[in-house]
């Protein structure tokens, strides 16, 4: 079985691993209220998704 014949030096781990780094969620807005939702999801705030109401969502 191949075997390393040197230990892989931090830089190069590092290097390797660039690309692993977690990001953000994509947030868009609500083509209803403005407020930042998942794409493709419906509005928490206001219930609303593809140009029509989903929800019934009440008044706090």
């Amino acid at each position: 079985m191949p075997v390393p014949k040197r230990k892989t030096g931090k830089t190069k781990r590092n290097m390797r691993r660039s690309h692993h780094a977690m990001s953000g969620p994509t947030l868009t807005e609500c083509q209803n209220c403005g407020e930042k939702t998942v794409p493709h999801r419906v509005c928490r705030k206001c219930g609303y998704y593809n140009t029509r109401t989903v929800l019934n969502v009440g008044e706090d």
